[in-house]
């Protein structure tokens, strides 16, 4: 734990350290993938509670998982911040709800729903309508996105039409249905997830005392993961704040992938035209990944269209650099299944764990042929959004055994006689359930048991590290509060995920498979905002690997089936062989370039920021091709020089500074540090009068040698200062 209020800003960059200490009014920080986000906010928190500028009670900070929320009170109390609340929307609605619904409308708040799905089969069998499996699911997240954008049932065709949405049935029908389903709910007097948000907006609006005690007990807001803000979320959060401004959002509209549950960008694209004078930080150093992921990464998305696409990050690597991503192209699907299955083992030969390693896919009906793979290979796997951890009957049993033993006193306990440290007595107690340290052979049943109970001994031996002189009593207290959250420890086992619920997690090595035409961009996604969600999709699956990225796609589904597939255009011009597809730009849209035919010009195209990539308006700017508040690498010393010696230019010539160069087109020089002549031309307000004037010296300072003595007999005095 740091010993002082300035130790917590310790080991932060220069963007992060402006994030940590910008505790007033609105602050706004986008932030690229890997870029260290949660450590920055969790920073800039425990900074004001340690400095005394927050009181720990009055913090509350939103995400949108319970592991997200759990990682964070994890790492605030590490840094000695541990009265900060740290929830999900719904969890924190849900405890307000609860205390204030007595006084709100009497009696005790209605049971939640545990599964909605079912409810909503009885409403559809109630209307005589017959819905498949998959049209079950699919009206049900229809019904949760009409609620999270506060659409009523009577309105739901219209707003489905207005956005363009692809209804599973009729809308009239889904209408219907969701009608049928809230009634229902009445009937039996029960609410779902997205009631607990409607109904703690409908009592803070109409009870003005409620909501102002709420906004007596939270005073600062810290909202993680702004881009994937509902309609309903932001007027939570809105009500929350009253007419106050103390607000910190942490989002990246690049990672915006979650539209079809409501969420939208344009509460963080917004920001600043709510709040003119918000603070603005960027955080574009990418520590997570290497140089070549980045690359490809930045690749993606420099092809992308649309609003998100202009206000995309341009991340810089800041890691050594790493093997290049790999591409591979099979037959069919099995095939390309059995080649990542080899490919994971050799990972794991030369010593990657499997815990470090994830397959992802589009869609979970891809799993299937995958854990058939990996089970013939002999590597264990995990399902991540199967099963949760804590429900599974093992843990369960764990931790009733680890707390009979934490209760009964620990040495007390004859299973724990002579045994001393913490995840030496985990071990003793799981012993006795004949868990042993050698995994069992094979896969399957036995060796995912042997997984869970080996996750616990090790989260033991992590949590014992962060807490030295922690009880067996402190950790079952830990694994209480990480059973709440479903905060679930890594079970060693490489990871099948879909892309949607890789977001937020990241590993040693990457496996982004069935990468073609139809399940990348999906085949539903119709409209060109449908088509960019998937490129966006893609790009978070490609921001997940560390060093390892492997791409892979099949011409066919079957063996023996026709090659008629194709790999995905988001790869055009960035694997090798592949040539980049020129975009077609119609109208407004066309964004600094013009359809052209035969024997029309080219259009020159706007200038861009050479780190987030935002369209460039300001001559100053645009000389140093970068926002003024964007991160650069300056060469301080370089800069230095320059200055001492235009100086001396200046003086010789008896003529102003910016005569010789501007302090824009300095700065520039010493970001660039430019070692050929024609690398010096290319910046701004380098012309070739100046070049041949100065360009030796400048060249030779930025080699670090001393200049030689500049020709100063030619007269200047009619040139025009750069503007």
């Amino acid at each position: 734990m740091p010993d002082s209020a300035d130790a917590v800003l310790d080991g932060l960059d220069p963007e992060q350290r402006e994030v940590a200490t910008a505790l007033s009014g609105p602050v706004c920080v986008l932030a690229g993938a890997g870029t260290g986000k949660t450590r920055a906010i969790t920073h800039r928190i425990a900074y004001g509670v340690r400095s005394g500028l927050l009181q720990p009670s009055s913090v509350l900070a939103v995400t949108f998982t319970n592991r997200a929320a759990g990682e964070m009170r994890g790492r605030l109390r590490q840094l000695g911040a541990g009265g900060v609340q740290a929830r999900t929307f719904h969890s924190a609605a849900l405890r307000q709800l609860q205390y204030f619904w007595p006084k709100a409308v009497g009696g005790e708040l209605p049971r939640l729903l545990d599964r909605k799905v079912q409810v909503v089969a009885e409403a559809a069998a109630r209307c005589r309508i017959r819905l498949d499996r998959n049209e079950l699911r699919d009206v049900t997240a229809e019904i949760e996105w009409a609620k999270v954008t506060q659409t009523v049932p009577e309105d739901y065709p219209a707003a489905a039409a207005k956005t363009g949405r692809e209804a599973p049935r009729d809308p009239a029908e889904i209408a219907l249905v969701y009608g049928t389903y809230e009634q229902l709910k009445r009937e039996r007097g029960v609410i779902d997830f997205e009631d607990v948000l409607l109904l703690t907006v409908g009592v803070l609006q109409d009870r003005h005392d409620i909501a102002e005690t709420v906004r007596r007990q939270y005073q600062h807001f810290v909202v993680d993961e702004y881009q994937d803000v509902s309609p309903l979320q932001q007027r939570l959060l809105e009500l929350w704040l009253g007419d106050r401004d103390t607000l910190c959002v942490v989002g990246d509209a690049s990672q915006t992938i979650y539209s079809f549950t409501g969420a939208t960008p344009d509460h963080l694209l917004n920001f600043r035209v709510r709040h003119p004078h918000a603070t603005v930080v960027k955080l574009v150093r990418d520590y997570r990944s290497t140089p070549q992921v980045v690359h490809l990464a930045n690749g993606l998305l420099a092809q992308a269209r649309g609003r998100a696409a202009e206000h995309r990050l341009e991340l810089v690597s800041q890691r050594d650099r790493g093997p290049e991503p790999v591409y591979g192209e099979y037959a069919d699907e099995p095939a390309e299944a059995e080649g990542t299955a080899r490919r994971v083992r050799e990972l794991l030969d030369s010593g990657v764990p499997a815990s470090e390693i994830a397959i992802l896919y589009r869609i979970n009906a891809q799993s299937e042929v995958y854990e058939q793979a990996l089970a013939d290979a002999g590597v264990p796997y995990q399902l991540r959004g199967a099963e949760r951890f804590f429900e599974r009957p093992e843990v369960r049993e764990a931790g009733l055994l680890l707390r009979g033993a934490a209760r009964a006193g620990g040495h007390s306990d004859p299973q724990l006689a002579g045994v001393d440290d913490v995840p030496s007595q985990v071990r003793a107690v799981l012993g006795t359930r004949g868990w042993k340290p050698e995994p069992p052979a094979g896969s399957g049943a036995v060796r995912d048991r042997w997984e869970s109970l080996a996750a616990l001994v090790r989260l033991a031996e992590d949590f014992v590290r962060a807490r030295p002189a922690a009880t067996l009593a402190d950790l079952v207290a830990e694994l209480d509060e990480r059973a709440n959250a479903q905060h679930a420890p890594t079970v060693e086992g490489v990871t099948l995920a879909s892309l949607h619920a890789a977001k937020g997690l990241e590993w040693d090595a990457v496996f982004l498979v069935g990468l073609a035409e139809g399940m990348m961009p999906i085949t539903y996604a119709k409209t060109d905002e449908q088509v960019e969600e998937e490129r966006r999709l893609l790009y978070v699956g490609v921001t997940r690997a560390r060093v390892h990225l492997s791409l892979s796609w099949a011409l066919s589904r079957t063996p023996g089936g026709r090659p008629s597939r194709r790999p995905t255009r988001f790869l055009n011009g960035l694997r090798p062989g592949s040539a980049a597809v020129r975009p077609v730009f119609s109208g407004a849209a066309a964004q600094g370039g013009v359809e052209r035919g035969a024997g029309v010009r080219k259009r020159r195209g706007s200038a861009r920021c050479r780190v987030c990539g935002r369209t460039l308006t300001d001559a100053g700017e645009i000389k140093l091709m970068r926002c003024e508040d964007c991160p650069c690498e300056l060469d301080e010393a370089l800069h230095e020089r320059l200055r001492d010696w235009r100086a001396e230019q200046a003086r010789l010539l008896g003529q102003p500074a910016f005569c010789v160069f501007t302090d824009k087109t300095l700065l520039a020089i010493a970001e660039a540090v430019p070692g050929t002549e024609a690398e010096l031309a290319c910046i701004s307000g380098v012309g070739g009068r100046k070049l041949g004037k100065f360009g030796a010296d400048v060249l030779a300072l930025c080699a670090g040698d001393d200049p030689g003595s500049a020709d100063v007999s030619q007269d200047t005095s009619q040139e025009t200062p750069e503007k």
